[in-house]
């Protein structure tokens, strides 16, 4: 996967789509798409900054954005930053089939008229880990 800042070698761990109401606002749509990754399988060109959050589920929530355009390029939680969670947008793709969830998280949180596909593993908040 490429895109003008970043380069992620393997395939994604895992790739959500959130449904919680700050994802809904982040992504001004139904939900984010986000794919998990080891800290170590991306690279990253050019400078990147930074802002932090306590998320609903009480961890600390970092994230690194684009100085220029202001665009979320992924988010992390400082306590444990081996795995990345980029926030995905099919234009900043060369291969879109990675944005397709895995998994949907925050379900409770979910716009009534968007259906979630079937067989796809659904969550009502965060999973337990």
């Amino acid at each position: 996967m490429w895109s003008s800042q970043l380069r992620v070698v393997p395939t994604p761990k895992l790739v959500i789509a959130c449904h919680c109401v700050e994802c809904q606002k982040l992504s001004t749509g139904p939900f984010s798409v986000t794919a998990m990754v080891s800290a170590g399988d991306i690279k990253f060109t050019g400078e990147l900054s930074e802002w932090q959050r306590i998320a609903d589920s009480g961890n600390k929530n970092s994230a690194k954005f684009c100085p220029s355009c202001g665009n979320r390029v992924y988010h992390y939680n400082p306590d444990d930053a081996a795995i990345l969670k980029l926030k995905l947008k099919p234009v900043n793709l060369e291969d879109d089939s990675l944005f397709e969830p895995t998994a949907h998280v925050w379900v409770e949180s979910k716009v009534d008229w968007y259906n979630i596909p079937e067989g796809v593993k659904c969550f009502p908040a965060n999973p337990k880990h």
